[in-house]
């Protein structure tokens, strides 16, 4: 059976590259690794949009309020107070302006709402890329270690690994968050040092495949150091899993981050975040919604956005993944559209190729039955 799947995961590899070999030579130009993946990257609509929507998230928090020395076009501060207006309601949108004076409305304080969420986003943001980072770098040594070694030394990592993954993440996390203070530094740096299992294993494993490989055979042979062979051959070769990885532990750390924060181990006054401005306006739901509503459309939008860059990254390093021929089916496939109209398509180019209502290529019994539209666009 195992063999049946790899011969298929290779037929289907084959097909890819003849039909990009094709593609390719009809316009009389080859592309790079790179620049096929980027192509692949950016025909992903989703994809696309959803690093489109992050990019002007990121530039509108930090550009709002500015970072460290860098003023911003915001005229206040998330510490600065004034009289309510209206009852603190968000003014966006209102008596023809786009923004107006209070665009997220304020809080009893008097505390412009736009520029505490501004100043959320920019530590979430923070906190969610510094995880990333720091979780990739140490399971890409752990996992390539591991995976080249072998022995002992993939034993003992291992066997850290597992014991990382026993203790639940959120347990951790609380203690780790605890112990630093909610200062927004650490405590990224902490949680970065503790998500890093998934990756190790995944690195691991593409190590183990990479070390069978005549280039790193040859390496050897010719006296290059282990590090040379893992830096310069192994790790480049495995960064499509790496780059993958490392977004999904991005949008995985800002929701864990909000959990962190809402429960009270996360970040704490006088630093704030999106998951902390929901843990004190919560009591505020039911009279002033827009106090609760803001930071967490903003957390769902900043994982949902790094979610489908992390699918258009991995359908980019890895074409398999778009499993063209075997999605789940949709509305007009459910209700017998889908396939009448392929059978129709199928039919008519039997017309325009053979004789009046008959098939070209008669399917007998014995041949597997498929998706039509698969085999049409092949020809």
């Amino acid at each position: 059976m195992s063999e049946n799947n790899s011969s298929d995961l290779e037929q289907q590899m084959i097909d890819l590259a003849e039909v990009e070999d094709a593609r390719l030579q009809s316009k009389g130009r080859s592309l790079s690794q790179n620049q096929l993946v980027l192509r692949r990257f950016f025909s992903h609509k989703p994809a696309v949009l959803s690093l489109i929507i992050l990019v002007f998230c990121a530039v509108m928090a930090f550009s709002s309020l500015g970072y460290g020395p860098i003023p911003g076009w915001w005229d206040k501060t998330h510490t600065s107070t004034g009289p309510v207006v209206d009852g603190g309601r968000p003014t966006m949108f209102q008596n023809g302006q786009i923004l107006g004076e209070h665009p997220f409305g304020q809080t009893q304080m008097g505390q412009d709402y736009f520029a505490q969420v501004m100043y959320g986003m920019q530590q979430s943001l923070i906190i969610a890329f510094v995880v990333g980072i720091v979780s990739t770098i140490v399971g890409v040594v752990i996992g390539a270690l591991a995976g080249f070694y072998r022995g002992w030394i993939e034993t003992v990592l291992m066997r850290l690994t597992d014991v990382v993954i026993v203790v639940p993440l959120l347990v951790i996390a609380a203690v780790a968050g605890q112990m630093v203070g909610g200062r927004v530094w650490l405590l990224a740096l902490v949680l970065g040092l503790i998500t890093w299992t998934g990756l190790a294993r995944l690195v691991r494993a593409e190590i183990l495949t990479l070390r069978e490989k005549e280039y790193v055979a040859a390496s050897i042979a010719m006296g290059s150091s282990a590090w040379r062979i893992i830096l310069r051959h192994m790790v480049p070769n495995s960064i499509g899993v790496i780059i993958v990885n490392t977004t999904f532990s991005i949008a995985a750390a800002i929701l864990l981050e909000s959990s962190l924060s809402y429960i009270g181990f996360g970040v704490r006054p006088p630093e704030l975040s999106l998951g902390f401005l929901i843990n004190y306006y919560e009591s505020a739901s039911s009279t002033r919604p827009w106090l609760f509503w803001f930071p967490g459309i903003f957390i769902v939008l900043i994982a949902l956005t790094v979610n489908f860059i992390g699918d258009g990254l991995r359908d980019a390093y890895d074409p398999r993944q778009k499993r063209v021929g075997d999605r789940r089916p949709g509305l007009l496939r459910s209700l017998g559209l889908r396939n009448r109209r392929a059978e129709e398509r199928v039919a008519g180019a039997g017309n325009a190729y053979g004789t009046p209502g008959t098939a070209t290529h008669p399917v007998s019994a014995s041949e597997p039955k498929g998706n039509t539209m698969r085999f049409w666009r092949k020809k």
